[in-house]
């Protein structure tokens, strides 16, 4: 490999032997600067590669640079698509409500069944990705997802388009829920934080760009067109996964002359292959029961609660702020999309104080603890985004009751979207690190509390704002996430100690 090289050291045997290369209660051992054996370190000299590469050309870890960013593009691109599609319907509710003689709240309902899915989608993805492979789960996925893009486009009733967007949340959210799991298979530890964000940046920017874009469609064209978009966005996600995506997994507890046959292309799109050697990986059952041994996890849990508290309102904003912006600043359509620049502005200024922030706070913390690493060390860059999102919350509910300028409006809105940039990438990068045989689960529970405070809170944003004010309800809503904080407290302070009370996964496979 061009990118590691090897140097003799005196390692643990049972260090090396462990395909995490992570024990509980050293953490990671990342700098052996001062060491000497036979390790592959990164081109620095001293950093270890985690997990130690095989001699396999196989192994995802020894595919070359552009092979596994082009993966990880189109994955995260697949995982773009969910959260694009379901606030697209939160600029097109307008005009459907006057065709349907319905309320804007509710044809909002559309959008709570889809943002729901979203989440429970992603936990069967997970499941299906550790009994077949990933690369078939998503294959398949992505053809349904196509089948209800053009179901949602060319419906006519409000009952016929709720059921496609239903169906489609389900099954378009396949990278979406799963995507840690292809970036576990691919890179090295000291990579995984800044492809999360690469990731994470796609999925927070999608509900934005959606009804930025649909905003600008319907100023002039009828409500189906963004969805024909969708749909038009979606088939190249999935030729796009038909022509470069790859089978990551692979298990390093088997030698490389005993891996079985990939097989063919087609075969391993198909899942041919996977099913070939599935006796080899979990039954069904354990496939399933994975997800519920993980959620039981002390620290999964609490980072998974803290995230349904935190981003709960980004969906409930979302979904029905062009109802309190039209009657407010009298904006049509095109304001609304312009509107829509303000958090696209804050994820990318997210996304680029990210790939620096993560990555500095882990080296700093590994220079001064002699080359180890703690997973709560991620946790470290919430305290930077926490200020963020409260301030950006309450002044956003100041904002709207008292009929401030736009600007205003807008700015606390980007200040909270900045927050939320940098919080999930902590939390997905703290859960991986924590439990990194258990990336599809951890994964899956973050994006399905993701989505469920979503689809709670999508169902009385608007009541709640009409009957209390918006100050007092984007306050409980800033006391909250404020409040919530103390969750990340705990697992700073009890983290380690309640992942060795609580013991290792001992999954069959990563």
């Amino acid at each position: 490999m061009d990118n590691e090289k090897s140097i003799p050291a005196h390692t643990s045997s049972a260090m090396v032997e462990d395909i995490h290369e992570y024990d509980e209660r050293e953490g990671y051992v990342i700098d052996l600067a001062a060491e000497t054996g036979n390790v592959k370190l990164a081109a620095d000299g001293h950093t270890r590669l985690i997990p130690q590469p095989s001699d396999d050309s196989n192994d995802p870890l020894n595919w070359s640079w552009t092979k596994k960013h082009v993966v990880l593009f189109i994955v995260s691109f697949a995982a773009f698509l969910p959260d694009y599609g379901s606030a697209t319907g939160a600029v097109t509710l307008l005009p459907q409500a006057a065709q349907w003689h319905m309320t804007e709240d509710h044809v909002n309902h559309s959008q709570v069944g889809n943002v729901f899915m979203l989440g429970a989608g992603g936990l069967v993805v997970v499941a299906l990705s550790a009994y077949f492979g990933r690369l078939p789960v998503m294959f398949y996925f992505l053809v349904v997802a196509t089948a209800t893009t053009v179901w949602c486009a060319a419906a006519t009733t409000f009952e016929s388009f709720m059921a496609a967007r239903i169906l489609n949340g389900f099954f378009s959210t396949v990278s979406q829920g799963g995507g840690l799991m292809f970036i576990y298979d691919m890179f090295y530890f000291h990579e995984r934080a800044r492809k999360i964000n690469i990731w994470a940046a796609f999925i927070i920017l999608s509900p934005y760009l959606g009804p930025l874009l649909a905003a600008f469609m319907i100023a002039s064209k009828p409500w189906p067109v963004p969805f024909w978009v969708y749909t038009a966005e979606t088939v190249l996600a999935l030729v796009l996964t038909i022509l470069f995506v790859e089978e990551t997994f692979y298990d390093r507890r088997i030698a490389p002359s005993a891996q079985p046959s990939p097989g063919t292309r087609v075969s391993r799109l198909l899942g041919i292959s996977q099913y070939r050697s599935r006796h080899l990986r979990n039954s069904l059952i354990q496939a399933f029961s994975r997800l519920f041994i993980v959620i039981a996890k002390p620290t999964v849990f609490l980072a998974c609660l803290y995230y349904l508290l935190t981003f709960a309102w980004v969906v409930g904003i979302n979904t029905t702020l062009a109802i309190f912006l039209t009657p407010l600043y009298n904006f049509g359509p095109t304001q609304i999309g312009y509107f829509y620049f303000t958090p696209v502005v804050a994820v990318i200024l997210g996304e680029i104080s990210g790939h620096f922030l993560h990555d500095f706070l882990a080296k700093q913390y590994i220079q001064s603890h002699k080359g180890h690493f703690e997973p709560e060390v991620r946790l470290r860059a919430i305290f930077v985004s926490l200020p963020f999102m409260v301030v950006g919350l309450v002044v956003l509910g100041q904002s709207l009751e008292e009929g401030w300028h736009y600007m205003a409006t807008s700015i606390s809105w980007g200040l909270y979207v900045f927050g939320i940039m940098i919080t999930t990438v902590a939390l997905n990068a703290y859960c991986l690190d924590s439990y990194p045989e258990a990336s599809g689960e951890v994964s899956a529970w973050l994006n399905m509390n993701r989505t469920l405070g979503g689809f709670i809170i999508s169902y009385f944003q608007v009541s709640w704002a009409q009957s209390q004010g918006t100050k007092i309800s984007f306050g409980i809503q800033a006391a909250i996430v404020a409040g919530s904080f103390g969750f990340i407290i705990t697992l700073m302070v009890f983290g380690k100690a309640m992942r060795l009370k609580s013991g290792a996964l001992n999954f069959k496979t990563a």
